[in-house]
């Protein structure tokens, strides 16, 4: 049977699964597609709306009618109803958003039906929570990243202080927001953090970029014939 031609990329926040997925998809002419800011943007454009994520009826109605643009031109990665939200849903508190809001089913078959069909017509990579485990069972390479909360935490701290150098942020509470992120994705009744069975899992605490791109690389040339 053939396999979905995706590179499937799981793992908690800060485990650097966007940096690592997007210069992936660059070295390897991959289409790059970055679900985490899909559910972010949703979640925002709701929390706007004023519509709790308990609403499922008025969940369904503003989907039906939200224009979601994912890369529509170059330096906007999501555009919902005509406004940009590329560097909004980056903010802080949109994380604990996208983790409340990524728990509603409609949304969840809202963004995988659109997710599926975009990767449908090139060879792509995915990162997320679920990608190798719901998102694209049956992706021919699925590899789950993980690194120590600490370092998750530091990295993220690093990330807050260079986009906004003028706002102040502390380690203890990031650390605190990481580990209860954790675990209400790892116990969510709906596509939880799992690593799947056929995963190739890759800690990254210890390592460069460079190297865990070198070593998903090496990866997807093992399995270049199920990509083409």
């Amino acid at each position: 049977m053939a396999k979905s031609k995706v590179i499937a990329i799981d793992g908690p926040s800060g485990s650097g699964k966007s940096t690592v997925a997007k210069k992936v998809a660059a070295n390897l002419e991959l289409t790059y597609l970055d679900t985490g800011a899909m559910f972010r943007a949703i979640a925002l454009y709701l929390t706007t709306k004023k519509v709790s994520s308990g609403e499922t009826s008025k969940i369904i109605e503003l989907l039906d009618k939200l224009k979601f643009e994912y890369q529509p031109e170059e330096l906007v990665l999501i555009r919902l109803d005509g406004t940009d939200l590329t560097e909004k849903i980056r903010e802080h508190h949109v994380s604990q958003l996208a983790s409340k809001y990524s728990q509603v089913s409609e949304i969840r078959n809202y963004l995988k039906n659109m997710q599926r069909e975009i990767a449908s017509v090139r060879p792509s990579i995915l990162e997320g929570r679920d990608i190798g485990s719901v998102i694209f069972p049956d992706a021919a390479l699925k590899i789950f990243l993980t690194a120590k909360p600490e370092v998750r935490a530091q990295r993220r701290l690093e990330e807050l202080r260079e986009r906004s150098p003028n706002e102040s942020y502390e380690y203890q509470s990031i650390l605190n927001d990481i580990v209860k992120r954790d675990q209400s994705d790892q116990n969510r009744a709906v596509a939880p953090l799992v690593k799947a069975s056929d995963a190739i899992e890759i800690d990254t605490s210890d390592k460069t970029i460079e190297m865990i791109i070198e070593e998903i690389t090496l990866l997807f040339q093992e399995r270049k014939k199920d990509f083409y």
